[in-house]
């Protein structure tokens, strides 16, 4: 951040009083510019042993496969993003279930937060930022065209719970060890 966007002054890094961490202050008008992580929301179609999956029509990861999910609109619910971005990215309709993993990605500033959720139909297709949907058995993932980690950690979560007939709350943490070539660390909770 370079400028206020209340006076539009040049900004500042400092701490301000009462707090412990360097902000954007705007020494004009005395604003402080707080910047929070943002929140992803999106959902894990099911249907009859299988889960909807969207192949990435816009960057980052054009082409690889994903979950519908994106981020979170001011205004609604976490639970309503997962399916408003299920019918946008995949023009699915579902049934929200449960909440089911959670990740902190602090590299990217994030939160990613997904549901499990029923397919109300078939009647899906791809919507403006996906290239193809297509429901997958497990043995049918494309493994490794995953768009990100928090998918794939997400879905073998997934496939690991229903083999056990009980799904639980996942919780965790992905760190990114290096940029080239792709690499992370998962930590859960």
């Amino acid at each position: 951040m370079n400028f206020c966007s209340q006076c539009g002054a040049k900004v500042e890094l400092q701490i301000p009083e009462g707090d412990s961490r360097q902000r954007h202050v705007c020494p004009d008008c005395d604003t402080i510019h707080y910047q929070n992580p943002r929140i992803i929301t999106g959902c894990l179609p099911e249907w009859e042993g299988q889960v909807l999956l969207c192949r990435r029509a816009i960057e980052p990861r054009d082409g690889y496969w994903t979950l519908p999910a994106g981020f979170m609109e001011n205004g609604e619910t976490t639970h309503g993003g997962a399916m408003r971005e299920t019918l946008e990215e995949a023009n699915a309709r579902v049934e929200v279930d449960a909440l089911f993993s959670l990740f902190n990605l602090p590299h990217a500033d994030q939160v990613f937060m997904i549901y499990r959720g029923a397919l109300l139909d078939l009647d899906f297709s791809p919507g403006e930022e996906s290239l193809e949907v297509q429901l997958f058995t497990e043995d049918e993932i494309p493994w490794d065209e995953l768009a990100f980690p928090m998918i794939e950690q997400t879905l073998r979560l997934y496939f690991r719970d229903r083999l056990a007939g009980h799904f639980a709350t996942h919780v965790g943490t992905i760190q990114r060890v290096s940029k080239r070539p792709r690499r992370y660390c998962i930590e859960m909770h």
